[in-house]
């Protein structure tokens, strides 16, 4: 196994961790389990391999679906026992995150594509999964939660990957990426990092 290929079922298993707590708070069976599992793991990396013409994960190799359903089977059966699950979805989903960016970066990179296309592609690979199981079971989605650092860490992560592979072998960019995406994300959950956020004022009078 590849590091890139590491990476991807790393991150096909932890999100679709997430996406199975999710459907535990809605209460879903393990049908539902399944599919919002599935959604959240490959959502985030089909919509990279779409954009760089290449044949989407989880059809190149179906083994990434048995491991989202895995994951979702696993917790079915195992989220009652969580204290509280909205905590550990949150954290599982950064650590998706410190995961999918570095994905998206290193296979993009390894087309050949342009900075800004990789940039993109690992923002768009650690975001769009999450978004997609919040967006289908109703819940506010994380990647929008007001003034947290979500798509700014995989922004930053996936830069510092851009800027770090000037100099760096991949491998060890890509560790900085997952370092740079989670110590951002981890310091916006523990310590209130934030971004300023649009304040609507009244129009001056003249």
């Amino acid at each position: 196994m590849t590091l890139l290929e590491g990476l991807d079922y790393a991150s096909v298993f932890v999100f679709a961790l997430t996406g199975a707590l999710v459907a535990s708070r809605a209460q879903l069976d393990i049908v539902g389990f399944a599919f919002i599992a599935s959604l959240t793991a490959v959502g985030g990396g089909t919509l990279r391999d779409v954009l760089l013409d290449r044949t989407p994960l989880w059809i190149a190799e179906p083994a990434y679906i048995g491991v989202a359903v895995a994951a979702a089977v696993l917790v079915f059966f195992s989220a009652h026992l969580l204290e509280s699950r909205l905590k550990v979805l949150t954290w599982l989903d950064a650590l998706a995150l410190s995961v999918a960016v570095p994905a998206g970066v290193g296979v993009a990179m390894a087309g050949g594509h342009h900075w800004a296309v990789t940039l993109l592609m690992g923002i768009a690979t650690g975001c769009f999964g999450g978004l997609m199981r919040d967006v289908v079971c109703n819940e506010v989605p994380l990647v929008l939660k007001q003034g947290e650092l979500y798509v700014t860490a995989a922004f930053a992560g996936a830069l510092a990957a851009v800027l770090a592979l000037a100099v760096l072998p991949l491998g060890v960019a890509l560790v900085l990426c997952a370092t740079v995406t989670f110590a951002l994300r981890a310091g916006s959950l523990s310590f209130g990092w934030r971004l300023p956020v649009y304040r609507p004022r009244p129009p001056r009078r003249r």
